[in-house]
């Protein structure tokens, strides 16, 4: 029996220079994941990793110049300390942006495409679990996504999605309640979760459900003309991904690892460090932080719009241009 060639794995994050504060948790974890994978898999599969800290203050400004550089320089060190290279882009770069780049550049060289977070935890058994699903389903489904388990969501509609610990609790928006979305998990709660299964079941899921934080991306998909189209300048990247897919190819396959918690500390109190206008507003209302600015609601709104017209004829895209055009400053 001929033997099937490596699987070749892309993981990329952005960072942007006011999450200096909480990237360690997210480098450590990937590089404990890699480290198992290489040990469990080296000559069968490899992991590259794509990291990028954008340095821009066009959105969020810097208390100062000097404080700018030192998160991004810390960010830098963080990065060489786990032996991850990484570039840093001064330009306005969002998520969207890069996700999207990074999907084109990885989707010819790589098997499998990742989409890592700032915010999130790297189970230890990742890239393994994406291993071994690749090698088994990539002949019968070659295009499809894979999702992880998450924590308690906010309706119903998220249950497919949700680990087994999570099922039975109600949503919460209380930060001390540990299936909250709004819960910092540690990577002890982590490993305690996953340590629950010695195995894990894989399921389908249908209709495509899943947010941007751990996706897993066949690169068929990608190469087959699925992405985040440009229209989607901002937020709601993952949003606009589903819709494309559901659009060009809507009978791929969605596999989710049923027991593998992937946290995603969306609401971290240190997710948002050193930013100019936010002194004073408590840090553990994300929400609220983000709002504190001006062009935060238009952005979002503009590009929640585009997302969910993207399709519609007779609907023209909003831009960032449009955006800056709403600043209060040029009414002065």
């Amino acid at each position: 029996m001929q033997k099937k060639p490596k699987t070749k794995i892309a993981i990329g994050c952005l960072i942007q220079w006011y999450e200096v504060d909480i990237i360690e948790s997210y480098l450590s974890t990937l590089r404990e994941a890699i480290t198992v994978f290489d040990s469990e898999h080296k000559n069968e599969g490899r992991v590259h990793v794509d990291l990028c800290v954008c340095s821009d203050t066009s959105l969020e400004k810097c208390v100062s110049t000097e404080v700018l550089n030192q998160s991004v320089n810390r960010i830098v060190e963080l990065a060489d300390r786990y032996d991850f290279e990484i570039c840093v882009i001064n330009d306005l770069y969002t998520i969207a942006d890069y996700r999207r780049e990074f999907n084109t550049m990885y989707c010819d060289s790589h098997d499998v495409l990742v989409w890592g977070e700032s915010d999130m935890l790297v189970p230890v058994t990742m890239f393994s679990s994406i291993h071994s699903l690749h090698q088994t389903v990539s002949d019968q489904t070659p295009k499809y996504i894979a999702t992880f388990a998450s924590c308690k969501m906010w309706d119903a509609s998220w249950a497919p999605l949700e680990h087994p610990s999570f099922n039975l609790k109600k949503h919460s928006d209380d930060p001390k309640d540990w299936w909250s979305v709004r819960y910092t998990n540690t990577v002890e709660d982590m490993e305690r979760i996953n340590n629950l299964h010695e195995t894990t079941d894989i399921e389908t899921i249908q209709p495509f459900k899943f947010n941007g934080c751990g996706l897993v991306i066949s690169s068929e998909i990608v190469k087959a003309g699925v992405n985040i189209p440009k229209a989607v300048f901002f937020v709601h990247e993952d949003t606009a991904f589903l819709l494309a897919l559901s659009k060009c190819i809507p009978d791929a396959t969605q596999y989710h690892f049923k027991h593998i918690y992937l946290p995603h500390n969306r609401k971290h109190p240190n997710k948002r460090a050193n930013i100019l206008g936010e002194e004073g507003i408590d840090k553990n209302n994300i929400g609220l932080l983000r709002k504190s600015h001006w062009w935060y609601p238009i952005a979002n709104q503009y590009s929640e719009l585009n997302c969910y017209n993207l399709y519609t004829p007779n609907y023209r895209f909003k831009t960032w241009k449009d955006v800056f055009a709403q600043n209060p400053e040029n009414k002065k």
